[in-house]
């Protein structure tokens, strides 16, 4: 692998990592708190759980919306639909085991799994865009333009 391509490998990994941490801890919070009914000891838990677990599936998901949004359409519908679609395909299991390890259970747990659900269906096309918005700052260009390549 040439340093160049080590180079995009590295700016990637790290602008779809901090878009991940950066927009979901916000909305974990909102969520877990407000939503779920979630103590804020429980609230601080899974956030730190959350942070620790999107460092290893922060480029992964990147990885799968560009290959998901690939199927889109130009018109913002669209956009929309496949953005949500990846969005609560990926993070919704991911996100239950996350509260469900904090502390979150029975009621609480389906509360908060139906409240991320339909949180992350308004939210996918809004973290879309932030992504891409991050990933033009790393100097990438936005995804789901071209074939999903491990390589990038």
């Amino acid at each position: 692998m040439s340093p160049d391509e080590r180079s995009l490998r590295r700016r990637s990994f790290l602008a779809d990592t901090l878009a991940l941490i950066l927009f979901f801890t916000t909305t974990g919070i909102l969520n877990e708190r407000f939503i779920a009914g979630m103590t804020w000891e429980q609230v601080v838990h899974a956030r730190l759980l959350g942070a620790v677990l999107m460092v290893p599936v922060g480029r992964p998901y990147g990885l799968w919306r560009d290959w998901l949004m690939q199927r889109a359409g130009p018109s913002r519908l669209s956009q929309i639909l496949w953005d949500s679609v990846a969005l609560v395909s990926f993070q919704v299991p991911i996100y239950a085991v996350i509260i469900a390890i904090s502390g979150a259970s029975g009621g609480c747990l389906l509360r908060g799994v139906l409240g991320a659900t339909l949180m992350m269906l308004c939210l996918g096309r809004p973290y879309g865009a932030f992504l891409n918005f991050v990933r033009a700052r790393f100097g990438l260009p936005p995804g789901g333009d071209k074939p999903m390549s491990l390589n990038v």
